[in-house]
């Protein structure tokens, strides 16, 4: 009985050990998305900024975050990743154009 539960117990961990060894990795194909940059405007309120989408079309999605909600403030879509310096060059006109807006 005492091996059975510990077998039971043990599921979840193997379910993650193999998402882990796939050649998916448990993502679907796609790339894991990554914060850029988090900013707290609130007690409860975030604007965060997200990389996301498959290596050869990035994007980056500017969200509102609350407690109840979450809403897309902006979307730009990087270079493609084929240039080199891609995501450098698309964070570098990503900032400059913040700069001339706050002129």
């Amino acid at each position: 009985m005492a091996l059975l539960v510990l077998a039971i117990a043990l599921i979840p961990y193997g379910i993650k050990w193999l998402k882990k060894r796939s050649a998916l990795g448990g993502m679907g194909g796609m790339d894991a998305s990554r914060i850029v940059s988090a900013i707290a405007v609130g007690a409860h309120q975030r604007v965060l900024v997200l990389e996301v989408g498959p290596p050869h079309a990035r994007v980056w999605l500017t969200l509102g975050v609350t407690a109840s909600a979450i809403n897309c403030l902006h979307k730009s879509v990087l270079l493609s990743s084929t240039e080199g310096g891609a995501s450098d060059a698309s964070e570098k006109l990503l900032v400059d154009k913040w700069n001339e807006s706050r002129e």
